[in-house]
């Protein structure tokens, strides 16, 4: 008789119960328990006789990790990851996680093989060519905040890690002849083409930077003789086509506001600057220093909430702080604060 000393594991398992892992969850399969995370490391997934017919392991920790993403790093030591899965209270995280997902797997042609098939897959199904539109919908900051998320710790560098061994797998599938109606293999898509030299995926058709270039962009900064990218700290071509990150160079301040909110904590002074004699209700002393405290995030000078109607203003902004007037729109602070605020990817 043979001894069988070894199992077989489906690539794609492997590739994600790793990434897993490495971020910090254990994955057991549990019977009726189809997603569930407990808030002490282990994430369960139910069995396959459980799934659906185009569930796969991968797809199932991938949605999951999508969803931490959406809910922040404290998330790991909350049950479900924080969110109620009995009431409508988290529909706009739903969403963000499923914009988070089309984010990170369309550039990779992976949006079929990691489809979600949970009650929102109407949703993801109706989402158009840019998973960020419109603007205005309360997912679209979440999922941007997530997606700067999924470039730190503990998710990074192994959840892009993952979603590209994926791709490399699917890809690799297709081209043998896994496109047989109904195989989920059939839906492997090509990957986007790459900005040549910040290596970010070029912009998709249907969204603002299709037809743009890095000299329309905000984030293509002036670098000596030339541009460099904020996004991607390198240096670019004004003449390159725009990558997906694209924003019009003519940043609105009163529609932002980001460097004024949530984005930072405090506001230190240079010594007694005008604002601290003109406006003392705003300053406190700390260890011997002024400063303009921001509960939570938001500067107390700040008025208006972005909209049309209530544009973003500063009530003391003749006596604004040096560091205030210091702080140049599309600079690489001013792109922080946007990521801090989900504003910018």
């Amino acid at each position: 008789m043979r001894a069988v000393t070894h199992r077989y594991e489906d690539p794609l398992d492997r590739v994600w119960i790793t990434c897993a892992e490495r971020i910090g969850l254990r994955v057991v399969r549990l019977e009726g328990a189809y997603a569930t995370t407990d808030g002490r490391g282990t994430l369960a997934i139910a069995t396959p006789p459980e799934l659906d017919a185009d569930d796969s392991l991968a797809q199932m920790i991938f949605h999951e990790l999508c969803h931490s993403l959406v809910q922040g790093p404290e998330s790991f030591e909350q049950p479900d990851w924080g969110l109620d899965n009995e009431s409508d209270r988290d529909v706009v995280r739903e969403h963000a996680c499923l914009r988070l997902q089309a984010l990170l797997t369309r550039p990779l042609g992976l949006a079929g093989v990691l489809a979600p098939t949970t009650d929102f897959r109407l949703f993801w199904d109706a989402l158009g060519p840019d998973p960020l539109a419109p603007q205005d919908d309360p997912s679209v900051p979440l999922a941007r905040l997530a997606s700067v998320r999924s470039t730190q710790r503990p998710w990074a560098p192994h959840l892009l890690e993952a979603l590209h061994a994926t791709a490399a797998i699917a890809h690799a599938t297709a081209a043998h002849g896994a496109h047989a109606p109904g195989s989920s293999w059939s839906r492997v898509e090509p990957a986007r083409p790459r900005h040549p030299t910040t290596e970010l995926p070029l912009a998709a058709a249907g969204t603002p930077g299709e037809h743009e270039t890095c000299g329309t962009c905000a984030w293509a900064a002036r670098h000596g003789t030339g541009r460099r990218c904020l996004q991607a700290e390198r240096p670019t071509r004004a003449s390159s086509s725009a990558c997906e990150r694209w924003e019009l160079a003519t940043l609105d301040c009163q529609a932002c506001g980001a460097c004024c909110r949530e984005a930072f904590d405090t506001l230190l002074l240079h010594g007694r600057e005008r604002v601290a004699r003109r406006h003392p209700e705003l300053v406190v002393v700390r260890d011997d220093v002024l400063e303009i405290p921001r509960p939570g995030g938001r500067c107390p000078a700040l008025e208006g909430d972005g909209s049309e109607r209530a544009r973003y203003a500063c009530r003391v902004y003749d006596d604004r702080p040096r560091t205030c007037r210091d702080f140049t729109v599309g600079s690489a602070n001013c792109l922080l604060a946007r990521r801090r605020v989900g504003l910018a990817r």
